[in-house]
This record gives C-alpha cells, sequence and structure tokens, in this order.
C-alpha cells in the first residue's frame, strides 16, 4: 500500500516564503474551501483563485517534477519572491518511508529511503532537478503514471475528461490500467532481453566463424606441411632404395676374399719380383761367366806362347826383359780371371741356390680390382653406405612434430552448444514476445476480458450510486459504449451534470480495477467537479459516495469546493486563505464556520 502522508510547499504557485503543510493523515472526507482575504474574505464569497489547487499541483510536482497542467516549470515559482522554490513530499510504502525534495532555484532534486539519500552517479545530468534515472526509479516505486494519476487520485476539472480523450489516448490509459502497458513494458524489456540474445548469438557465431577461418588456415598449413612431410618421406624411401642398390651392388665382390687375394696377390708378385731379379742375376752372371772363361783361356793361351818366348800379338821371339814383363803380366791377368772366374761361378751358385728357396705356387691370383687400395676403398664405402642407411633408416621425419602441434594447439574445437542453448532462448523470447504484443494474444485477451468484466461492474455501481440512468459499457476492443434506452450516444450527448456523474463514475471504476491489480493509496483528490453543473441531489450523491469512500475504505478523501453549505455535512474542514498575495493553510482540519 502506498501511504501518502504529508505534502510542503514553499514559494510554490501562489505560496509564499513561509512553508505550507497538509497532512493526509486524516481519514474519512475533508471538504477544503477557500478564502480570498484580498477580495473581502469570507462575506464577500471569493473562493476563486486562493490556492485550493496548489495543493494538488504541489503533490503533483513534488511526485512527477510537473504540474496538472501543462505550466513551465520555472512559472510554478512564486512570482513575488521568484525563488527558492522547493516542494516535498513523504509517503510510506512496504514498510519503507520516503521523501521527495523538489525545487527550483536553485534546481533541487533529492529522494531519501528511511531518511537516507539516494545518490546518483555524477554524470548523470539533473541540472533542471529532474534526474531521469531517480524520477524513473519513482514512476517504478509508485507504479502509476502521471496520466493515470490525474484520472484515478487528483480528479479535477483541468484534466480532460477521459472520454473526450483520442481513442489512441484512451486505449493508452486502459491499457496501462488493465496491465497491458505491463504487458508492453514487459515486451520492451523482453526486446532488450532478446537483442542481447541475438547480439550474443552474432558474437558466437563471429566467433565460431573466427574460430573456423583460423581452423582453414591452420589446416591449410597442415596441408603444406603433410605435402612437405610426403615429399620428405619419399625422397627418404629413394634415398634408402638408392642406398640399398648401392650396397647390395658393392656387396656382389667378397670384399674379404679380395683383400686376401691382394695380400696373395702382393706376396705372388714380390716372390715373382725377386726370382725375376735373381734370374736376371744369374743371366748376368753366367753371361760374365762365360766371359770370364774366355778371358782366362785367352790368358791361358797367352802364358802357353809366352812359355816359348813368343810375343803372344804376333809370336816373334822376346827378349829376356821384355819376356819377364809379358809374364808376369800375364800370370797376374790369368791369375785375375781365374780369381774373377772363381767369384762368378760362386755368385751363380748362390743366386742358385737362392732361386730354389724362392716358391711361386699356382698361377698369378685374378682380382677384382687392379689395386689394394681400389679394394680398400670398396670396403669403407660399403661401410659408409651401410651406416648412412642405418642413419636414414632410423631418421625421423622432421614435420610430423609440427604437423601433431598444430593439431594439438593450433586447431581450436568448435563448440555450437551455446549457440544451440541461445538460438533455443531465442526462440522461446520470440514466443514471449508474440504473447506480449500479439493483440490476438490469448494472455492479453485473458486479462482484458478478465480485468474488463470487473471494470464494468464497478462502473455500473457508481453510476448507480451517484444517480445517473446510462448504461456505459467498456468493450472488449477497448472502446466505450453509450446508451440510453438502448440509443447509443456520444459523450458530448451528455449534459454537465451527467458527464461529471460520469467521469467520477469512471475514474472510481478506474482505481477500483488499479487497486485491485496492484496496490491500494490511501489519497483521493476530487477538485470541483461535484460544484460542476451538477444539480442538488448529484451533489448529494456524490458527497454520499464520497464519504461513503472514505469511510469504509479508510480513505483520505479531499473534496475541492466553493460549495460552503457542505460544512456541516463532513467531518473536517481545511481552509485555503489568501492574504496579501501569498495562500495558507489552515492547520484545524476540524474547522467549524462560526
Amino acid at each position: 500500500m502506498i501511504k501518502i502522508k504529508t505534502v510542503t510547499a514553499k514559494n510554490f504557485l501562489s505560496i509564499g516564503n513561509v512553508t505550507q503543510s497538509v497532512d493526509f493523515s486524516k481519514e474519512h472526507l475533508t471538504l477544503v474551501l477557500g478564502e480570498n482575504l484580498d477580495l473581502g474574505g469570507d462575506s464577500s464569497g471569493s473562493r476563486n483563485g486562493v490556492g485550493k489547487t496548489a495543493i494538488l499541483n504541489a503533490l503533483s510536482y513534488a511526485l512527477y517534477g510537473q504540474a496538472l497542467t501543462n505550466i513551465k516549470k520555472d512559472n510554478l515559482i512564486n512570482h513575488i519572491n521568484g525563488k527558492n522554490m522547493i516542494v516535498t513530499v513523504e509517503f510510506e510504502k512496504d514498510g519503507s518511508s520516503f521523501r521527495i525534495e523538489r525545487g527550483r532555484k536553485p534546481n533541487v532534486l533529492k529522494f531519501f529511503i528511511n531518511d537516507k539519500e539516494k545518490k546518483e552517479p555524477a554524470e548523470e545530468n539533473d541540472s533542471q532537478g529532474d534526474s531521469r534515472e531517480t524520477q524513473k526509479f519513482i514512476d517504478n516505486l509508485l507504479g502509476m503514471s502521471h496520466m493515470m494519476f490525474k484520472h484515478i487520485l487528483a480528479l479535477n476539472t483541468y484534466t480532460e475528461p477521459f472520454l473526450s480523450m483520442k481513442v489512441g489516448e484512451q486505449r493508452e490509459i486502459i491499457e496501462q490500467l488493465l496491465g497491458i502497458t505491463l504487458l508492453s513494458e514487459k515486451a520492451e524489456a523482453l526486446k532488450a532481453v532478446l537483442k542481447e540474445t541475438k547480439d550474443q548469438i552474432q558474437a558466437e557465431q563471429f566467433k565460431i566463424e573466427s574460430i573456423r577461418k583460423a581452423n582453414d588456415n591452420v589446416q591449410k598449413s597442415i596441408d603444406s606441411i603433410i605435402l612437405k612431410s610426403k615429399a620428405w618421406e619419399t625422397k627418404k624411401e629413394d634415398e634408402i632404395s638408392k642406398l640399398a642398390n648401392s650396397i647390395a651392388h658393392l656387396e656382389t665382390v667378397n670384399i674379404e676374399q679380395e683383400l686376401k687375394l691382394h695380400e696373395e696377390l702382393k706376396a705372388w708378385d714380390e716372390k715373382s719380383r725377386q726370382l725375376r731379379e735373381l734370374t736376371k742375376q744369374k743371366s748376368t752372371y753366367e753371361s760374365a761367366l762365360i766371359q770370364a772363361e774366355k778371358t782366362l783361356n785367352k790368358y791361358q793361351q797367352e802364358l802357353e806362347i809366352l812359355k816359348d818366348k813368343k810375343c803372344p800379338q804376333c809370336e816373334q821371339e822376346l827378349h829376356n826383359g821384355k819376356h819377364e814383363d809379358l809374364i808376369s803380366k800375364a800370370n797376374k791377368n790369368f791369375i785375375d780371371a781365374t780369381l774373377y772366374l772363381e767369384t762368378v761361378a760362386n755368385n751363380i751358385g748362390d743366386l742358385t741356390e737362392n732361386i730354389k728357396t724362392i716358391q711361386v705356387s699356382g698361377p698369378r691370383p685374378e682380382t677384382f680390382y687392379d689395386t689394394e687400395a681400389e679394394a680398400l676403398g670398396h670396403k669403407n664405402n660399403l661401410e659408409n653406405l651401410e651406416k648412412v642407411l642405418s642413419s636414414k633408416v632410423n631418421e625421423e621425419n622432421p614435420y610430423d612434430d609440427q604437423i601433431e602441434e598444430l593439431k594439438k594447439t593450433a586447431i581450436q574445437e568448435i563448440a555450437w552448444e551455446l549457440v544451440n542453448e541461445l538460438t533455443t532462448l531465442k526462440d522461446h523470447q520470440d514466443f514471449l514476445l508474440k504473447l506480449l504484443t500479439n493483440k490476438d494474444s490469448f494472455i492479453r485477451k485473458r486479462i482484458i476480458d478478465q480485468n474488463l468484466n470487473y471494470l464494468n461492474k464497478r462502473l455500473t455501481h457508481y453510476l448507480d450510486n451517484l444517480g445517473l440512468p446510462h448504461k456505459v459499457t467498456f468493450q472488449n476492443d477497448l472502446g466505450v459504449e453509450i446508451t440510453y434506452f438502448g440509443q447509443d450516444l456520444d459523450f458530448d450527448n451528455l449534459s454537465r451534470g451527467e458527464r461529471n456523474r460520469l467521469i467520477l463514475s469512471i475514474s472510481f471504476a478506474f482505481r477500483d480495477v488499479w487497486e485491485s491489480l496492484y496496490q491500494n493509496i490511501n489519497l483521493l483528490f476530487v477538485d470541483e467537479l461535484i460544484d460542476s453543473g451538477m444539480d442538488g441531489a448529484g451533489v448529494e450523491a456524490g458527497l454520499s459516495l464520497l464519504k461513503k469512500i472514505g469511510r469504509e475504505r479508510s480513505k483520505n478523501v479531499f473534496l475541492i469546493s466553493h460549495k460552503e453549505e457542505l460544512i456541516s455535512r463532513v467531518p473536517n474542514v481545511l481552509r485555503v486563505i489568501k492574504e496579501n498575495g501569498f495562500s495558507s493553510f489552515s492547520n484545524d482540519l476540524d474547522y467549524v464556520k462560526h
């Protein structure tokens, strides 16, 4: 329940620099009368322009930042003082107390919850005393728009009657009243949530697409590396094959046997060489021996000739001196030749013995390679090729680790679970949005049908109480039908008094529906609606109904009127007095005229 306790004002409209306060805690009906002392006071009957409606305007401005009518905000400031306008309202709701202080010149907007001021972020623009965020919070707290405020709490002759409004404006109020606007507000909130969901889906899809593109690029890199890997493997296999073929080719030669043959060949060649040299030497000595024998025979023949004392060359006889010399020389030559012959013969004998010791068996060994070096080169080459082959076989593909690493770390997993969940959520939100916005939605129809029935019952109740014989019914299309004895009428077909009866009936019915759907509120103002064109029966019926509402529902009903004769019919009276251009409120609500 909302319980409005007090409203105070200073330098507001006709209220001057002395703060005026109205206490709304008094239950039942309070008659608000005015007395303009500047125009002669009570005796002159002057009750206009004293500031009665200023109470309503002060309450409207404090709660919503605007008056009941289109008065410019700066024109709400008392025109005499021209500054320091401040209006304060205090109310309770759900066990908490609230206070709003709103003013101009200087601009002020303060909002207190349980006497603790609710601050807004410094960047919030409250330069006009109209902070949007604070006002939004107040509106949500009240749960009542300013238009609804004027139709169910602050009833006055300034507000355009509901039935005089355009169809669209009527529908807006009815939708607010029946909770259809609440559905629309929820729909707007749901649209924001739906947009956020769509944005999340789009962001997630963009993320997935980015991951997919990144994965594609990584996969291209992997594919490129795989091609390199395959080329590397092919090259490895080719090289292994070539190495194996080379080894197989080299292995056709028994290299150990080849080396052994080369050893044998080396020995065979060495013996053959020695044998050749010895044979050659022997042959030389044999030639020398023959020559030595010849020389020895020659010297022997010379000696034979010399024995006969003849010259060996000419065979002439020699004289004794000459002969001896020749004999001596020939003997020496013979001896030398004999010694030489013996030496050559001995050498031949030694060579013959040596030749006998050298055994060259069999034919010359046949080898594959001409030289041992070539055979050793063959062996080394074979060993190197076998090592290279073993190394090549055991060589690991350098691209395998790169491919594995890219697959493990660079390839990101694409998860569609969140997108699927968000899509399901979006579909659900779309469905809810249709339920909230589609005019054929069973929710809207159910709310309208259920609440229209109650609205029409309450409207009929108040029409009967106020004595209006017309039948007025709100239709399912939210239009209004007025009939009188079966004849369809427009609102303007009614007289001034009939219209006021209908205005009050609709406002009271609206209030009942609003309180049944949302929350009770303790305050009700009726500003001069009973005075305007109502006959005696109408005034009596209206007064009785207001007293009944105040008594049975514990409401604080304020009836603003010019009818002083009502003083004796009401339990409470609030007098608004205007003197020297300023309005003041009497503190005695139990005012009795003397």
